[in-house]
């Protein structure tokens, strides 16, 4: 198993890495590395530029608009992103709706759906949580019934990232209450202007509105906004969650915040010294550097079987795990670092174009508020609990 990059590889680094020092705009850039707001034009404005290179969509087929780059090439791709600043890709509508349609949709859905993807033109939320269906997904209480030419949707999802964005929603529904859980769900797209729907702000412990409730009453979806097979959407669904865990680990994210953490730590100063020539600090930062290594490599090794033409098993559930409380960690040890300094986090001072007076300093604000939002990664895309329980089943055989 070779872990190294080849030259092609090499090569590929070196070109997306020329593309991103001409092309992602330094304001972008700016705001993700100091940490502070970036807004639904920022992201489209480099979805946008991803775009008109063709490399937006790196994992559908040509055909479709895409580059199907390998996994190698994606993992460069990544690592080369996150640590020029550049903005998380929005999954919902490129990595998780898209290979569902174009793996289970009918050929208008495709010709419809994927171009309004590419150009940005949709922004697509995902309806799958609702209070008391999360990690037990199945258990979900949405009612979509047949009425003609349509479905009646009634119910209500949460924890929906974005959706106050978002034009599109793809849900799943229960359109048969009589099957087993899992037998019973079918797979919708639905339009968010239909009457009968209302989004409501969740405001989380970080005092962002990112995550919503949506509700549904009466709205009528058309039969052809059906995504394959009625009471078959567990299966799709199960297909889109192998999409969203993937890249949750977040190896390159998690470098190029660490190397932010050394540069704070740098700068604040315990007894007349850097604060990362502490003793105690510096130990738990060189702590979880050697945890990122280690990370990295198993990242690597999946990789290479991947290529090899292996399937990613135990080993994704691991490295989810890891990956997360990696970077959870680093956002710990950000806010320990400024201490007091990180509690009010003023709301103001997470703009780039703030002028007044920083409580401490311009690196403070964001700090505390993404320790808070980081939290979110223990329970989203399969909560660790859950990957732990498939670890122990497919490697320890419990």
């Amino acid at each position: 198993m070779n872990i190294n990059f080849n030259e092609a590889e090499l090569a590929f680094r070196d070109e997306v890495r020329s593309f991103l020092s001409s092309e992602l705009p330094q304001d972008i850039a700016a705001k993700v590395k100091g940490g502070k707001h970036l807004s639904k034009e920022d992201h489209q404005r480099w979805q946008q530029i991803l775009s008109r290179k063709g490399w937006y969509a790196t994992h559908w087929p040509v055909e479709y608009g895409g580059v199907e780059w390998s996994a190698v090439q994606k993992h460069i791709f990544d690592e080369e992103t996150a640590a020029f600043g550049a903005p998380r890709t929005i999954p919902f509508g490129v990595n998780m709706v898209a290979p569902v349609i174009i793996k289970f949709g009918t050929e208008e859905q495709k010709q419809h759906y994927l171009p309004r993807i590419l150009s940005g033109e949709d922004w697509w939320c995902q309806g799958y949580s609702e209070p008391g269906a999360g990690s037990d997904l199945a258990s979900l209480k949405t009612r979509a019934v047949r009425q003609g030419d349509h479905y009646i949707v009634n119910g209500q999802k949460t924890w929906t990232t974005l959706g106050q964005h978002a034009n599109w929603i793809f849900c799943l529904v229960r359109t048969d209450t009589q099957a087993k859980p899992q037998s019973g769900i079918s797979f919708l797209l639905i339009d968010m202007q239909t009457p009968g729907i209302t989004v409501r702000p969740i405001i989380t412990l970080d005092g962002e509105h990112e995550v919503n409730e949506v509700f549904f009453e009466d709205v009528k979806v058309p039969v052809e906004n059906l995504v394959g097979e009625e009471n078959k959407g567990w299966t799709y669904a199960k297909y889109l969650l192998t999409y969203e865990r993937t890249g949750l680990a977040g190896i390159g994210a998690s470098k190029a915040a660490l190397d932010r953490l050394k540069e704070i730590a740098g700068k604040e100063v315990k007894n007349g010294k850097p604060l990362l020539q502490d003793p105690a600090f510096a130990s738990r930062v060189a702590q979880v550097e050697i945890d990122l290594m280690a990370a990295e490599i198993t990242n690597l090794r999946i990789i290479a079987a991947v290529e090899g033409g292996g399937v990613p098993g135990a080993e994704s559930s691991m490295l989810k795990v890891k990956g997360t409380e990696i970077r959870q960690t680093i956002t710990d040890l950000m806010r320990r670092a400024i201490g007091p300094y990180a509690q009010p986090f003023p709301e103001a001072e997470m703009e780039l174009d703030y002028e007044g007076e920083y409580l401490s300093s311009d690196y403070a604000a964001p700090l505390a508020p993404h320790y808070f939002n980081m939290r979110k990664l223990s329970i989203f895309g399969g909560s660790n609990e859950i990957q732990k329980n498939i670890v122990a089943k497919m490697i320890l055989e419990l």
